[in-house]
């Protein structure tokens, strides 16, 4: 689904990335993880086609990012900050990004997604009245509109608190036939969640079962 090879990318003299090859198959749920600047999100903008990178190949699909733009519609990403429109309800929201996509939005949809992140009771409310919780799920409830094959969220609890988390968590837990890069710091919903993990460091990327990051950077529970 997702295959990098020999991606690099340099700011001035910093190598951010170098080198850096990563496979993520279908189905599978990947945790992007590394330090404060390590360069997840450069590395995510490079995927995104946000990012030139200086070297490298990404395939998405099969799809060569260099050769065609069709893999952009078999992506859908959520950022940490997720720009909604507050005066707007949260059905209002969903169906104004519905339509900017293909057109007339479908209410069946709309009502499927916004019951699947349980904000469906919510969604007569203006979303300057949501918890971070409620609009993170919100922002998930958009980008699972589309039903795109592969998704990827970049800090998606950030800065909720721990019931919020375990709700966005819940979400993704029951997603079916979704392969997803998840950037993340927290171990908890790692371990919860992801099945494998991308550990950028140093410009460099190796990928290990959960268990076996654990075990390679000596943080505990074995």
């Amino acid at each position: 689904m997702i295959d990098v090879s020999g991606l690099t990318l340099s700011f001035g003299s910093k190598k951010v990335l170098d080198h850096v090859s990563l496979n993520i198959e279908k189905n599978e749920i990947c945790a992007l993880v590394g330090r404060n600047g390590a360069g997840k999100s450069t590395f995510i903008n490079c995927l995104l086609g946000l990012a030139p990178a200086q070297g490298g190949r990404i395939a998405i699909n099969g799809k060569e990012q260099a050769k065609t733009k069709s893999w952009i519609n078999e992506i859908s990403y959520l950022p940490e900050k997720f720009m909604l429109y507050p005066a707007l309800t949260g059905y209002e929201n969903m169906k104004f990004f519905a339509q900017s996509g293909k057109g007339k939005a479908n209410e069946e949809r709309i009502k499927e997604i916004l019951t699947s992140v349980g904000l469906w009771k919510d969604r007569d409310f203006p979303v300057k009245s949501y918890s971070k919780g409620m609009l993170q799920r919100l922002g998930l409830a958009v980008i699972l509109y589309p039903d795109s094959g592969i998704i990827i969220l970049d800090e998606p609890t950030s800065g909720i608190d721990p019931i919020g988390r375990q709700e966005i968590l819940k979400v993704l837990k029951e997603l079916k036939n979704k392969t997803i890069l998840l950037s993340s710091h927290h171990l908890d919903e790692i371990q919860q969640i992801c099945s494998t993990v991308a550990f950028l460091e140093e410009g460099k990327m190796t990928k290990y079962t959960v268990d076996g990051f654990l075990i390679q950077q000596r943080l505990g529970g074995f």
